[in-house]
């Protein structure tokens, strides 16, 4: 069993194929937090718990003669505000009588098969025989206020998730203004956090801090987990690589406003503690309400990033992507945005269909620009209904052309926002975040609308699915093209209004539930201005993000590198686009912008009626590389080999089959230079002894030497050329 309780100590552990958690009933009650790393078994590791007496840091009343034992120093699992820890914490709550004070104590608790479930949001998923579950209830004696804490255990993935309910159990109102999922606190204080922050064009950036005195945070108050930082980070031990050290990884799984932080405290010790961020937030419960707080995954290796990576890819493509995707090979596609933009017709777009079906292409998508009056981004947004003067023929015409082309049909939409030049705003002004008596800020020229709201989400299902209906798609973009702001929720008291944004959040996972539920077998990929909401709560729903609108592939080099650390590459959209590229002016050879985007979910984005005959010849061998590879890339084991923050000359990175039978290495040259030393890549994750052959050559070589020894890396000449080795055993 992965779960293990001892009632004489009164002390629960938790195990995984590689980690143990333990945690103790103290003797007044208290949980406390005793271990979390490399696995332990049969032993109680409470004695790691201990108290000496420190001024300013005071005890419970309980135990007033026992001046060691004091909250601002232990160890615990779910710390509150008001009673005596001055660190950061989980729970702050505004009782009816205006105190501010929570202490939780054990109450009881229960083990049972499987995996807990969050009503409203999304969280990993597992069978009865895949995990099992403890939830220990807690309580605040004073106020009736009860915390049930949920820990999900998948053994074999190495994986703990946290999530809890909080319930007034009292008998008159509380407000929590600060409801965090998740802490952790750790002995010592040597340790970095890995967070991943960007900008818009430019996400998930590996940046590496030392966890301070103080504290140290990352976050989001934007509405979405947005592209400025990421909902997951990393601690770890200062030494930690890609091939050593201890890390530990906690990611969120929502989509909205996040907080992550660490602090070490006065006595060298570190906490953690990752949830919604308490920015603008305040949730009403009335006595006998429930407040779900969202999950944190965590995984533990003792062996660097690498395996942690792993252990995360797998969670993601066996726990979380939606299960009619799993193990499936995605389309190759082509989508028209960087082509056209805006300005198309109808028959601009078959002529691209019928290029790119004769390329190899196996699905069309039709970007933004099709629907209402939408000729520019001013206009049109919340009209779903195709325009007919760009699109005689109509969704239906139009997507029945392209599959006798012997391509399925994808499009773009956009149903959280709305310009003020379209019918829906005209109609229901009130259905947009907007503060009355205020001009809103706008982004993109849009607002936007109040998902919270059942009657919006009611509108946007019914037109989402006559779309659906109509086209007959494969594939749907759901894009989100700016952040929140002005929040003011029309069908909230004003004493409420603390929970728009997370009402927001819940109303988006709402209506992505009914739709992919509804059309399960549609391939949905989610977008936010590119990868401005990439987060497990998402890849719930939709089995793949546009990873960035920057489709320059030395950018995106840098971007699919932070990327890869916490999610899989089958989860990331990545496109080859024109040279000179869009966003950059940069030239790129068109076999490199092609290495790069197979490191994800395939595909295209440019005119491919302006290729040359070459160029058309080189995307079908890539296309039929594709195919080959996909099931390495998508499925395997992803290894980074080289920094490209550390690293300006090259960048390399590798996909290893779960058998060790297949490998395949990646290598981007950087910096050419004149009289260049000589390069040579190790490959990882082969068998020891096995033997293989690259690139079907003569040569035979154990997976020994290709590890330890290396792979040449030939000389070439100028910048960004790109070199693959399909690694095949004998």
């Amino acid at each position: 069993m992965s779960i293990l309780y001892e009632p004489q100590d009164r002390v629960f552990t938790i195990h995984t194929k590689r980690s143990t958690w333990q945690m103790k009933v103290s003797r007044y009650g208290h949980l406390l937090h005793v271990y979390y790393g490399s696995k332990i078994e049969h032993m109680d590791l409470s004695f790691l718990v201990r108290g000496i007496n420190r001024g300013f840091s005071g005890t419970p009343y309980d135990a007033c003669d026992d001046r060691g034992y004091s909250l601002d120093t232990l160890p615990q699992e779910y710390p509150c505000s008001g009673t005596g820890d001055y660190r950061t914490g989980c729970l702050h709550a505004i009782h009816a009588d205006g105190s501010q004070a929570v202490e939780l104590l054990y109450v009881s608790h229960r083990i049972y098969a499987g995996k807990y479930r969050l009503p409203g949001l999304p969280s990993v998923r597992a069978s009865d025989t895949e995990a099992q579950t403890l939830e220990i209830l807690l309580k605040d004696r004073a106020t009736g206020l009860e915390v049930i804490l949920y820990y999900g255990v998948l053994e074999e993935n190495d994986v703990i998730t946290r999530a809890l309910s909080v319930r007034n159990g009292g008998q008159t109102r509380i407000l929590l203004s600060r409801v965090l999922s998740c802490c952790v606190d750790f002995p010592g204080r040597d340790m970095d956090m890995l967070s991943f922050h960007g900008r818009h064009a430019m996400e998930r950036i590996l940046q590496r801090s030392r966890v301070p005195y103080g504290r140290l945070s990352v976050g989001s108050v934007r509405g979405t987990s947005s592209h400025q930082e990421n909902p997951f980070v990393i601690l770890c031990d200062r030494d930690a690589g890609e091939e050593q050290g201890r890390c530990y990884s906690m990611s969120f799984v929502y989509s909205g406003n996040f907080l992550a932080e660490a602090e070490a405290d006065q006595i060298d010790q570190t906490r953690f503690v990752m949830g919604i961020h308490p920015d603008g937030f305040c949730w009403t419960l009335e006595a006998g309400e429930e407040f779900i707080a969202p999950e944190v995954i965590l995984s533990y290796s003792g062996a660097g990033f690498g395996l942690l990576s792993v252990n995360l890819h797998d969670l993601y493509r066996q726990h979380i992507l939606p299960q009619a995707f799993q193990g499936r090979r995605r389309p190759v596609l082509l989508n028209s945005w960087e082509a056209v933009e805006f300005d198309f017709t109808e028959e601009t777009l078959l002529s691209m269909a019928e290029s790119a079906a004769n390329l190899g292409i196996e699905l069309f998508v039709l970007d933004d620009g099709w629907f209402g009056s939408r000729d520019c981004d001013k206009s049109g947004l919340g009209d779903w209904f195709p325009n007919l003067k760009k699109l005689p023929s109509g969704l239906s015409g139009l997507s029945d052309r392209i599959r006798d082309m012997g391509m399925e049909f994808g499009i773009w939409i956009e149903p959280e926002m709305v310009n003020e030049d379209s019918e829906l705003f005209r109609a229901h002004p009130d259905w947009c975040l907007r503060i009355p008596g205020r001009k809103p800020n706008l982004e993109r020229c849009q607002l936007v609308l109040d998902l919270g709201r059942k009657e919006v989400r009611e509108h946007l299902f019914d037109c989402i699915s006559r779309v659906m209906d109509e086209s007959k798609a494969a594939y749907i973009k759901w894009d989100m093209n700016r952040s929140l702001s002005d929040i003011w929720s029309a069908c909230l008291p004003g004493s409420r209004q603390g929970e728009a944004s997370h009402r927001y959040i819940l109303g988006v996972y709402e209506l992505m539930e009914r739709l992919t539920q509804k059309y399960p077998h549609v391939l949905w990929e989610g977008c936010s201005g590119g990868g401005g909401r990439f987060d497990a709560g998402i890849l719930s729903y939709m089995p793949q993000i546009w990873c960035s609108d920057n489709t320059d592939a030395v950018e995106r080099i840098h971007i699919q590198y932070g990327t890869s650390f916490g999610y899989p590459a089958c989860a990331v959209g990545s496109h080859v686009s024109a040279s000179p590229n869009q966003q950059t002016g940069r030239e790129t050879p068109l076999q490199t912008r092609a290495d790069v985007a197979l490191a994800g979910c395939f595909g295209y984005e440019l005119d491919v009626r302006m290729l040359s005959g070459e160029e058309k010849a080189q995307i079908r061998r890539q296309i039929e590389d594709y195919w080959k590879l996909w099931h390495v890339i998508q499925q395997g084991d992803y290894y980074r080999l080289s920094n490209p923050q550390e690293n300006a000359d090259f960048t390399a990175w590798e996909f290893v089959a779960k058998d060790q039978k297949e490998a395949v290495v990646n290598v981007v040259i950087l910096h050419a230079k004149a009289n260049p030393p000589f390069l040579c890549i190790r490959a990882r994750g082969l068998k020891e002894d096995a033997r293989y052959r690259i690139d079907g050559g003569e040569a035979v070589y154990t997976g020994n030497a290709l590890m330890h020894a290396g792979i040449p890396i030939p000389v070439t000449q100028g910048d960004y050329q790109s070199i693959r080795y399909h690694i095949q055993q004998v």
